[in-house]
């Protein structure tokens, strides 16, 4: 493993009508390691992840992502997310789906699409519209999206949600598979076992605080 910093935090902070969400995290993740952040509903796990991304606005502090400050909606290069439930156009299918956001970025073709839809446990011919796949297929869908233009970071809040087990085990092999071609990968998970399986470093979070209990 690189002692290389991929996501350096120094005193964020975020504050909603008042309350804290997010106190005074400090944190440095280093490439080619896998870490879990673990805490109740509401802690502010999928806030953190939020502020990572470029999707909120910290109140005070800096993020870092692959040396670049992230602010003012900047979306981390070369990064991979599912926050929440993965959203796509119901009346497409999965294939589809995914070209049209491949289409943003162009740096994958047809094949690497269908190949990232064949590694998650999908058929990339299945002509059916999202709106008729399980919530399971979503899911696996949504972890497609997240790895298909091979990013050197992913973010994945509850990814095994509505998996079954062979989902689930499918889905810890492809993750340690990333984690030995160096990416870099934060998890929240509220099953024990996928954290203790993937992960090389464990965060607590509580209300807000972030807490290393590796």
């Amino acid at each position: 493993m690189k002692d290389t910093n991929v996501i350096e935090i120094k005193n964020l902070s975020k504050i909603i009508q008042g309350v804290k969400i997010l106190n005074d995290i400090n944190i440095d993740i280093k490439e080619g390691n896998i870490y879990g952040i673990i805490g109740t509903n509401g802690s502010g796990k999928s806030m953190l992840f939020k502020a990572i991304c470029g999707l909120i606005n910290s109140t005070d502090g800096e993020i870092k992502v692959f040396n670049e400050v992230i602010k003012d909606g900047n979306f981390p290069k070369e990064t991979g997310v599912i926050i929440e439930s993965p959203g796509f156009l119901q009346q497409y299918s999965g294939f589809k789906n995914l070209k049209i956001l491949a289409n943003i970025n162009n740096k994958i073709s047809d094949d690497d699409i269908k190949n990232t839809i064949s590694l998650v446990g999908l058929n990339p011919n299945d002509k059916r519209p999202v709106k008729k796949y399980s919530l399971g297929m979503k899911q696996r869908l949504g972890i497609a999206q997240a790895i298909m233009e091979k990013p050197k970071l992913l973010i994945l809040d509850e990814p095994m949600n509505a998996l079954d087990s062979d989902g689930i085990d499918l889905v810890r092999k492809l993750l340690l598979q990333l984690k030995e071609e160096s990416v870099t990968i934060l998890l929240t998970s509220h099953n024990n076992e996928d954290i203790d399986t993937l992960c090389d470093h464990i965060y607590k979070m509580d209300c807000g605080t972030l807490k290393d209990i590796s």
